[in-house]
């Protein structure tokens, strides 16, 4: 069977091949699930130290993991390496307040492979020999200042000499219910070295919180290698394994008399029991003979010798009978797997060069290990559980007080399992594109899971933003991202999802209606939408604003221009396919809020248009009202500036000439626009086939497009900074309420503590707003053709291309980061030479949340694969 064959089967529910994924989490410690202190300190109120002995509430995490999609049943792997002083179960990182840049997940892991329905996964972690440096990393890190990088786990010397295992950990399906685990341990090092592996089965606990629930367990047959499961909804499952002199069950319950000098309900059989029984001394300990529990593991203790590798099958199955299930057919079905996996992939990557097929391949592993089972009664959560102490009643004032209709238990695709184990609403859809090409239904469902039922929107449309403040405001980006997944699909297959325009559209309108009345009302102070995903990217604190003024933000008005421009541009495609379906008029009504967004724009312009060294930039400035009334602008040139490149939208003669009512409303505004000549919305092509629906006028066009392209401005080696470069040596500054308050040009982690001191929107490349800005170009190429202005680049070099040449130049600087040089060396990595030179390095592709402007090396989140795995798709973008 071709791995097509099982998409097809899921998508039609034929057979459910997404019953078993990546879903576990990397970190369920320190999230605000889990958090029920009076404070809101979720950190720490649920620590590492913690995790081991502690059970959660609302999920689990492990290292390299699986579960069913209810996350009921879960299987990770367990290591120790016979010196640290715990048992590695998950990652270890860093909280937000020990890093010198936020929380830090210091582990190296990294996702090589994956195929859509799972049936073969495979990742790679890397464990020193050595005692894992827990108190160093946080030490070193804590004592550091902002102006300092991360000292990360390879800065410590214990993977020199090459001191440390490879552990590759594959999953294969030979059916939906039915998967094989292959383990294997590679010693790197110069002599032989011990290792434990405990692949580790159990359930999450979901019968502790005073739910009738029936308690599920897994046993052990008095013969035999292997653990019989049973669970009243999943059924009964047989874990095989290789035969071995030790097996250990426990419960999964908290060590309450570790933690809070409770005596334990379940005695010795506690959580963190395979630690003391293999750690403390506890050769005798009761998990070594219990008959059942609700986690269980093989141990294989062996000892390695240098430059060999061991490995270890086991078998996940509902067939529970097999008589021979790790031999010769376990092989087979690996071996046919991996082929199928091959075979998936090769068509999508058959026009792309090798360096850059392996990093799509890379990416898009990335993408499908993030999906994660995301679970979170709000209402729950707050009243506490029956039969346990309430939580404190401060915590309703702390956050997410009023979701009490958010009640969430789905897979969803996150932007990092260990650092955002949580879903955020804009970098949902982003995840949503770069999953596009191999699963586009995944890839639509997950488009509209937030829109789909108020067990996450609100009456009022209002959509979850994420964990710490479901209400704070993300950027409204559902209308360009529903499009894309709609017009890619009808592009690359032919075949036109109408039912899921449709939905859309149709869900989408409460959302816009939301962002439209908040827009609106601006600015009011429950206008929360000055986070909008760009955090400190402005001189000012936009969430509060000093003097108590307020910002005309130039991205707020750019962002809703785009989203009313999709929704119009869905509402004429419904009303060609179904003229009587009444989404002429609707495309209509969109039109018309779209040019009235428009003048907004011109209205903040009009602040500043007066001044040549800000008007003949080309980009926008926000404009601070004072309390007197007095209107001035934010003088910096950031990427705030170049959002109203996102607000274009082209439409074709072959689309209109289904709209004539539409086309007379288009005629109606244009001659309405000479009483706006500087912001013309709308223009025809000089041929008179193409419409251009746009926030800028080609004027603004010009002169921005240098800027852009100017290596001392916003060009970077890897796509186009957050913030100029200029503004280095001249910071944008402003006097406000008699205190300065500036911003520096700072290429990699941020050097302020705004917006928690983990994320910089100062300097660095971000994928997310480089894709959007690219996709913009193309449209504008799309429209001008052959009368597009031509560009620079890089500005000053003489070196003139077309602005179909510049997009692609920009596309292709996006792209160098993760290509090795002529030395092997690949900027994303940094200075680290074993990325460069060491075989066992060498192709290992970490994707980062943003990109240091002036090396492209990652900074931020190591494997924020759902946005930055946008690379995937920047050589296949269109207009």
């Amino acid at each position: 069977m071709t791995e097509q064959e099982r998409q097809h089967q899921q998508h039609t529910r034929a057979q459910n091949w997404l019953q078993w994924g990546p879903y576990l989490s990397e970190r369920q410690w320190g999230t605000v699930r889990e958090d029920y202190s009076a404070e809101g300190e979720a950190w720490t109120y649920f620590s590492h130290e913690q995790a081991r002995s502690r059970a959660y509430r609302w999920g689990e995490d492990g290292l390299a993991g699986i579960s069913d999609d209810t996350q009921n049943l879960c299987f990770a792997l367990t290591l120790w390496n016979g010196q640290d002083a715990i048992l590695k179960e998950r990652l270890f990182g860093l909280d937000n307040h020990q890093g010198n840049h936020g929380e830090d997940v210091k582990e190296l892991y990294y996702y090589l492979d994956n195929t859509p329905t799972h049936s073969y996964q495979k990742q790679l972690y890397k464990y020193p020999q050595a005692a894992f440096p827990y108190e160093k990393l946080i030490a070193e890190n804590k004592d550091r200042p902002l102006s300092e990088p991360e000292f990360e786990l390879l800065d410590t010397g214990l993977f020199d000499e090459n001191r440390y295992f490879d552990v590759l950990v594959e999953y294969a399906k030979a059916g939906p219910t039915d998967i094989l685990i292959r383990l294997t341990a590679r010693n790197h090092g110069p002599e032989g070295a011990p290792l434990h592996l405990l692949p580790t089965l159990w359930f999450r606990n979901t019968w502790g919180w005073g739910d009738a629930v029936a308690k599920p367990h897994i046993s052990r047959p008095e013969a035999g290698s292997t653990l019989r499961v049973q669970h009243e909804q999943l059924g009964e499952y047989t874990l095989y394994f290789q035969p071995t002199d030790a097996v250990l069950i426990t419960e999964n319950e908290t060590n309450t008399e570790l933690l809070f000098q409770q005596p334990n309900a379940t005695g010795a059989l506690v959580k963190d029991a395979f630690h003391t029984a293999l750690l403390a001394g506890g050769g005798q300990h009761a998990s070594r003979t219990a008959a059942s529990g609700s986690k269980a593991a093989p141990v294989y203790a062996r000892t390695i010798g240098p430059g060999e590798a061991v490995e270890v099958r086991l078998r996940l199955s509902q067939h529970n009978a097999l008589a021979d299930p790790l031999g010769d057919e376990f092989a087979a079905v690996f071996a046919d797997r991996q082929r199928e996996a091959d075979a998936f992939y090769q068509p999508l990557l058959a026009e792309t060069e090798p360096a850059l097929a392996a990093v799509k391949r890379q990416a898009w592993a990335g993408v499908l290990w993030s999906k994660q089972f995301y679970c979170y009664d709000v209402a729950r959560w707050l009243a506490g559980d029956p039969g346990l102490p309430p939580p404190p009643p401060e915590r309703r004032q702390v956050r997410n007080a009023d979701w009490e209709n958010l009640k969430a238990a789905d897979i969803m695709l996150m932007p990092d399992k260990w650092e955002y184990p949580w879903f955020a609403a804009w970098d949902m859809v982003f995840h949503c594109l770069a999953l596009a090409p191999v699963d586009i239904a995944v890839a639509k469902q997950q488009c509209l899971l937030l829109t789909s039922s108020h067990r996450y929107y609100k009456e009022d449309g209002q959509i979850p933003s994420y964990e710490f403040d479901f209400s704070n405001g993300n950027p409204a980006v559902r209308g360009q991202s529903t499009w894309f997944l709609f017009d890619y699909e009808r592009r690359t297959s032919g075949f036109a999802d109408w039912d899921y325009l449709r939905t859309a559209f149709t869900q989408l309108q409460p959302n816009y209606q939301w962002w439209l009345e908040r827009f609106r009302r601006h600015p009011e102070p429950d206008y929360k939408g000055s986070f909008l995903g760009l955090d400190n990217a402005s001189v000012l604190n936009r969430e509060e604003v000093p003097g108590g003024g307020y910002l005309k933000q130039v991205d707020s008005v750019s962002w809703m221009a785009s989203y009313t421009l999709y929704m119009m541009r869905m509402a004429v495609e419904l009303a060609a396919h179904d003229p009587e379906g009444g989404y002429e008029q609707a495309a209509i009504a969109f039109l018309d809020q779209f040019v009235d967004i428009s003048n907004l724009l011109a209205d903040i312009a009009s602040v500043w248009q007066d001044d040549p060294a800000l008007r003949d930039t080309g980009f926008h400035y926000d404009v601070l009202v004072e309390p007197s009334g007095k209107a001035r602008p934010v003088a910096m040139r950031s990427i705030i500036g170049l959002t109203p490149f996102f607000g274009h939208l082209v439409l074709e003669p072959y689309t209109l000439a289904h709209v004539p009512r539409f086309v007379a409303a288009v005629h109606a505004h244009r001659t309405a626009e000479v009483l706006a000549p500087h912001y013309p919305t709308i223009t025809q092509s000089s041929d008179e086939q193409r419409w251009l629906f746009g926030l800028l006028p080609r004027l603004k066009l010009e002169q921005a497009l240098p800027y852009l392209f100017d290596e001392a401005e916003m060009l970077a080696p890897g796509g186009i900074r957050s913030l100029s470069k200029c503004h280095g040596p001249h910071p944008a500054r402003m006097e406000v309420a008699g205190e300065t308050f500036e911003a520096t040009y700072v290429p990699g982690e941020a050097d302020s503590n705004m917006m928690g001191g983990n994320s910089n929107w100062r300097g660095p490349v971000w994928l997310p707003l480089n894709f959007v800005l690219l996709r913009s170009l193309y449209q504008l190429v799309h429209f001008y053709g052959d009368d597009a202005p031509r560009v620079e680049v890089p500005r000053g070099s003489g070196h003139w291309l077309s602005l179909q040449e510049a997009a692609d130049h920009l596309a292709q600087r996006l792209q160098a980061p993760f290509l090795p040089d002529a030395q092997g060396r690949r900027p994303v990595h940094g200075h680290d030479q074993r990325y460069a030179t060491d075989p066992n390095f060498r192709d290992l592709l970490l994707f980062y949340e943003y990109f240091d402007g002036d090396t492209s090396r990652g900074c931020g989140a190591s494997h924020q694969t759902g946005w930055t795995a946008l690379v995937a798709l920047l050589d296949k973008l269109e207009g």
